[in-house]
């Protein structure tokens, strides 16, 4: 019982982190929020959003901003199922095994989005890319625990 409860509280902590994730800057360049969404920047109480491109990252880079984003509410959506699925006294095993696949996913995009991040200088790393991987950590750990563990139902 308790195996399938602390599996059900990191699934919820994994989805939150990474729904977090697509939404918070993932580099910040002076007052300039940078992250998977686009660019949004404040000078003088004038604020504005704008997408990637003006950054100088090859087509690729900017595709790449999209897929980190779709996986990270992909597997955001497939662990809220998973816990879901736990709270109902189910063993969602094949949602857990898509939940490893979209993880998979999440770490490639995410990780060449992070490497060949143009450097724009004075850049530094922000909040969202750590959501990114705490998200990705806490999904992993909740997939394996519904995979491997017996999670047996109340009486």
């Amino acid at each position: 019982m308790r195996t399938r409860w602390i599996a059900i509280v990191v699934a919820l902590v994994g989805a939150v982190l990474l729904a977090l994730s697509a939404i918070e800057a993932w580099w910040r360049a002076g007052e300039v929020a940078i992250g998977p969404f686009g660019s949004h920047h404040c000078f003088g109480g004038d604020c504005k959003s704008s997408g990637l491109a003006w950054i100088g990252g090859t087509d690729l880079w900017l595709r790449s901003a999209v897929a980190t984003r779709a996986a990270a509410i992909i597997a955001s959506i497939l662990l809220v199922v998973v816990a879901g699925g736990l709270a109902a006294r189910r063993v969602p095993r094949l949602i857990a095994r898509s939940t490893l696949v979209a993880l998979a996913a999440a770490v490639v995009t995410g990780s060449y989005f992070v490497a060949k991040f143009p450097s724009l200088g004075g850049t530094s790393l922000d909040l969202g890319a750590f959501l990114y991987g705490g998200g990705v950590v806490m999904g992993l750990v909740a997939a394996v625990l519904t995979l491997r563990f017996p999670i047996t139902a109340d009486p």
